[in-house]
């Protein structure tokens, strides 16, 4: 089982995930390529040793067990597995940062209809 970062992230991308994580599993972090061009983190589930410190850490409560992902989000979490397989030739440990057709689509539709995205708890 991996950790998954569901829509509540989308335009959010605070970092209070990334600090704690222990294997640095999150990308992009603010130091990697492609940070400014998209609009939520990630988790690298052939890096996530399931530590669960990255779910309490999480202000939005975007972060959840695979296995616990609400239903509405599972597209877009089969969306990123997909692009985890693009990589950055010049780090392969860093996936190419992009969003998915899905979070792009979340965030026009949202910037569309005049709407801010943000999740306040």
């Amino acid at each position: 089982m991996t950790y998954v970062i569901a829509e509540p992230c989308i335009d959010v991308k605070d970092h209070s995930c990334v600090e704690v994580c222990p294997v640095d599993c999150i990308h992009p972090t603010k130091e990697e390529p492609g940070f400014d061009d998209v609009h939520q983190l990630f988790i690298d589930p052939a890096e996530c040793i399931d530590c669960d410190a990255c779910v309490e850490a999480c202000p939005v409560d975007a972060i959840f067990a695979e296995d616990q992902l609400p239903d509405e989000w599972k597209h877009l979490h089969q969306d990123q597995r997909r692009l985890l397989r693009d990589v950055d030739p010049t780090n392969p440990r860093v996936p190419l940062a992009r969003d998915s057709s899905r979070v792009a689509a979340v965030v026009c539709r949202a910037n569309h209809q005049g709407e801010t995205i943000h999740v306040t708890n």
